[in-house]
């Protein structure tokens, strides 16, 4: 009998297979995939080519401190390698490692979150269009993050209840968010356009969308169902990098990150903005109008209400709120 390990071949697979065929049964997201693996090729690169399972925490240390004095990475890029080489050693080569204590840390900036003034915000969303300005519309209007939003399918919409439910957000939680009164009838319109694709591509054997974890197995007609079908559907059919399936994917965050840009350059804005920047944005004007920190929150999915306060400290800002003496003169 064949060990589970093995291929058709009889030999063990490459390491790298392992970490991806572990990484897909954690039900790991793809863009963890890649990084994963990416980091791992580095460190076994950064060792020439020396096998993992021959190296331990000296290495791991080494490696994750020249991360961080000699190639300057930031403090979350040094902690993207770390978790990805600890899943290396504790899922993929059954290797507990002692605790990294001599690791050089990457200094995390201490930065306020840029925040824009809601003229700022109606200039952006005034200088986009159609299903642009109906993302931008929503990430403002919701303090979703972009992904988020892109991955939403119509039955998150509950358009009756006035809210959204955000699956599988960070930290693999769910959670509810209000929608806008004033996005209703726009997603309405926005949403028959969308049917109508759907249908098309159903016409012509395709129309199947990505499914979260064994449900396609469960459930095996879902995947073609309206209610599976994403809100933001890309303009084009692609193939899936795991499945090799032709699908039709949501719109790329890359997409809604230029036209943002776009944007705020043609509103000759002062500061950089960017779609995360409407997530500060929301959470600060949700506080300069009177809500609580716990409610605003609980709207950001933040587990820990210290991530939430530094909007706070955004609310303080010139001064701590203080009248300069010149403006009382």
């Amino acid at each position: 009998m064949q060990h589970p390990s093995q291929n058709i071949s009889g030999q063990s697979p490459k390491l790298l297979d392992q970490v991806r065929d572990k990484i897909r049964l954690k039900h790991y997201s793809i863009r963890t995939e890649q990084a994963y693996t990416e980091w791992i090729k580095r460190f076994i690169l950064y060792f020439g080519k020396k096998h993992p399972r021959d190296m331990g925490a000296p290495e791991v240390e080494r490696f994750l401190t020249y991360l961080a004095v000699e190639g300057h990475v930031s403090a979350s890029t040094q902690n993207q390698a770390r978790c990805a080489l600890l899943f290396l050693y504790k899922e993929v080569l059954n290797m507990e490692l002692p605790w990294l204590e001599n690791v050089e840390q990457a200094k995390a900036p201490k930065r306020l979150p840029v925040v824009l003034t809601r003229d700022e915000m109606l200039a952006i969303l005034s200088r986009l269009t159609g299903t642009h300005w109906l993302i931008a519309s929503l990430l403002y209007g919701t303090g979703m993050r972009i992904m988020e939003c892109l991955r939403l399918r119509v039955q998150d919409v509950d358009m009756q209840r006035k809210e959204i439910l955000i699956r599988d957000g960070k930290g693999a939680k769910d959670r509810v968010t209000m929608l806008p009164v004033s996005l209703i009838q726009p997603l309405r319109t926005h949403l028959v356009k969308v049917r109508e694709l759907h249908r098309s591509d159903l016409a012509v054997g395709y129309g199947a969308v990505y499914l979260p974890h064994a449900l396609a197995r469960k459930y095996p007609n879902a995947a073609k169902e309206w209610i599976w079908q994403y809100v933001f559907p890309a303009a084009k059919l692609s193939t899936d990098p795991r499945s090799g399936e032709v699908r039709r994917h949501h719109i790329q965050e890359q997409a809604i990150q230029r036209a943002v840009k776009q944007a705020a350059r043609d509103a000759d804005l002062t500061r950089a903005a960017t779609p995360h920047t409407f997530r500060h944005s929301f959470a600060t004007h949700l506080l300069e109008g009177g809500y609580d920190i716990r409610t605003v929150q609980e709207l950001l999915g933040h587990a820990d209400v210290s991530t939430t306060m530094i909007y706070t400290h955004v609310l303080n800002r010139g001064g701590k709120g203080v009248t300069s003496p010149l403006d009382n003169l």
